[in-house]
């Protein structure tokens, strides 16, 4: 009968409510009387007609109060308050009407005993109502969760959770030794180190970070803490993050892999986001990729007088170009052109019909294995494809030309490492040679979830249930977050003079293998390997791939300056004249066209001296 009431619609389930408060009213009349007048009251003559009116007075005002507008699920103070003001209001008018129409035999006292058994029926009667919605067992099996945070966050998230009717709140966590051993709405808080006890013993599937205040070290702290348990995590956004109102269960979100890596985050200095791209007309070479979408969403909150989206595929440029005009609350002129940055006459009309003055040169094949099998592609879009693009830049006097490289390019072990120290070397030979362009290089490291990062693959493998596939054990790299990187680059690219070299910090290497099993314990699942052969995922060593090596260096030498940011650095290193780079350029470039990767690995390793490739003469159309 119950769960038949419960599937009624709103407005019969209102209608509902009305018939009973009306028939409660008029047994309250009665009872208030019989309790007034210590025996069962019972009319002589006739029931009165006064004992009827007051569902007439009552039911106009307690909908007035929005009574029935409450949804009895989730009734709470604020409601209960309504009924306080409504009852009081009713019986002040029903006191009235047995003022102005005396009953016989009827005491005035009879009122108060009429507010107050109002109040005590009314308002118990909807929170049984609301205890036996709340209680009535569903179809699903409920998630025993912990919250960790007992603060008004955590509170509210409580809440929620109740109401989700999803989830069974097992009990708090909280670092507040003041907090601990008390109890919040019946459940106690806990001390982090009773966690992994509480969890093995009340079979607790995920853990919920109720902290938005929290700074980035001690977050990873305890991240890391619970991944041991291998328990699903999922965290409230920050404070920046999380929008006025009450916090709901959509506001959780899976624990990111940024918060593995503890990067604290560093203010950005606006002056130098500003210099080079407010008011300036900016273009993005590879504004399709990763690092070039990013480009391109951060440059539009700097408000460009234009912004050209250049890239080489159709469905890339599409996709970026449809995100930026959703973005585009300024109504900034946005230009999406399709072409290659080793196509020199359309790089040269381009510049000049735009009038570029800031030029981020994002366009690159950067995945190892696809250059290693292509390399005279790679060279040709890479090194000859930034030297086209740079002399372009100087030839329409572009003011700035900024080169996105990466730590491959030191010592570089394959090909496409090679392909960005050329790029490097032909950026500072060109900036030697002009005053009217100023070229920067930004040099970093990887860059989460980006196209050509592990996570995104990781991510997937978990998903289909494995096996997680890492190439070695030992095998570490530098990380950061696309947001971040691409914000460095903006601000070093403000510093730039002649050809500078800058390189950002990129923190501790992280250890892909320890990535690897972070990622899956705090997805709510165990490795599984020798020690736990019943674990959920294998994690798979499949060795390194061609010209991969086992850690990667930001410099040559370890000498920097320091800048106006403190995590960006500017580089020395060696610097070849044009006349002397530029007939080897063009005898590399007609040894890719002819594809003839001999001359290719000769050229490569006079340029690149210090380069060690690892990689065999194989390219798809090589010579046999």
């Amino acid at each position: 009968m119950f769960r038949y009431i419960l599937s009624l619609s709103r407005v019969q389930k209102q209608l509902i409510m009305v018939f009973a408060d009306s028939m409660l009213l008029i047994l309250i009349v009665f009872a208030s009387v019989s309790f007034r007048l210590e025996e069962l009251y019972i009319t002589t003559v006739k029931i009165n007609w006064e004992f009827f009116i007051s569902p007439v007075i009552a039911l106009p005002i307690f909908y007035q109060f929005g009574i029935y507008r409450a949804t009895t699920r989730f009734i709470g103070f604020n409601t209960l308050w309504s009924i306080v003001q409504a009852v009081s209001l009713y019986s002040i008018l029903w006191g009235l009407v047995l003022y102005l129409f005396p009953i016989y035999g009827m005491p005035r006292s009879v009122i108060g005993i009429n507010w107050l058994l109002c109040l005590a029926c009314l308002s118990g009667i909807r929170m049984i109502a609301r205890w036996l919605i709340t209680g009535v067992k569903s179809d699903k099996i409920l998630k025993n969760v912990l919250i960790y945070g007992a603060g008004s966050a955590g509170r509210q998230l409580a809440v929620a959770l109740k109401q989700s009717g999803e989830y069974l709140l097992i009990g708090f966590i909280d670092d507040s030794i003041e907090l601990q051993k008390q109890s919040i709405n019946g459940l106690v808080v806990f001390a982090p180190a009773a966690m992994a006890k509480l969890i093995q013993k009340k079979k607790v599937l995920e853990v919920l970070l109720a902290m938005p205040n929290l700074n980035q070290s001690r977050r990873n702290e305890i991240i890391n803490l619970i991944s041991l348990d291998s328990v699903l995590v999922r965290s409230l956004p920050t404070m920046s993050e999380i929008a006025q109102g009450k916090i709901i269960i959509e506001d959780l979100r899976n624990i990111n892999i940024n918060d593995l890596l503890g990067r604290s985050e560093v203010s950005s200095n606006k002056t130098l986001l500003k210099r080079k791209i407010t008011n300036k007309i900016v273009m993005v070479t590879g504004a399709g990729g990763s690092i070039g979408s990013e480009l391109c969403r951060h440059i539009l909150l700097l408000k460009p007088k234009k912004l050209i989206l250049f890239e080489m595929s159709e469905p890339s440029l599409y996709q970026v170009e449809q995100e930026i005009i959703n973005l585009n609350y300024s109504n900034i002129e946005v230009f999406p052109v399709i072409g290659s940055v080793s196509d020199e006459f359309r790089m040269k009309c381009i510049l000049e019909y735009y009038n570029i003055q800031t030029l981020y040169h994002a366009a690159a094949y950067k995945h190892v294995p696809l250059v290693e099998y292509n390399q005279s592609q790679g060279i040709l879009n890479n090194s000859i494809g930034t030297m086209i693009a740079a002399q372009a830049a100087i030839s329409a006097k572009v003011e700035t030309f900024v080169l996105i490289s990466t730590d491959k390019a030191v010592r570089p072990t394959n090909i496409m490492g090679a392909t960005k120290r050329i790029a490097e070397l032909t950026l500072q030979s060109l900036s030697m040679t002009t005053s009217s362009t100023s070229f920067a290089i930004v040099r970093f490291g990887n860059v989460l979830d980006s196209s050509g990062s592990v996570i995104p693959m990781f991510k997937k493998q978990i998903k289909s249930g494995g096996p997680v596939t890492v190439t070695d054990p030992d095998i570490v790299r530098y990380f950061m977050t696309i947001s971040e990187a691409v914000e460095l680059v903006i601000q070093a690219s403000a510093m730039s003079e002649e050809g500078n070299l800058f390189v950002l910090e990129m923190g501790e290497p992280v250890r892909i293998i320890d990535l690897a099993t972070k990622m899956i314990q705090l997805s709510g699942l165990q490795v599984s390997d020798e020690s736990n052969p019943d674990g959920d995922i294998e994690i798979k060593y499949i060795g390194l791939r061609p010209g991969e090596k086992l850690y990667e260096e930001i410099l040559a030498n370890k000498e920097t300056i320091k800048t106006e940011n403190p995590l960006i650095f500017r580089a020395e290193e060696e610097i070849i004249e044009w006349t002397l780079l530029k007939p080897i350029l063009e005898e590399l470039k007609q040894s890719c066209i002819k594809t003839d990767l001999i001359d290719i690995r000769r050229i490569l390793t006079k340029l690149v001296p210090e380069s060690k490739l690892q990689s065999p003469n194989v390219d798809l159309l090589s010579k046999k």
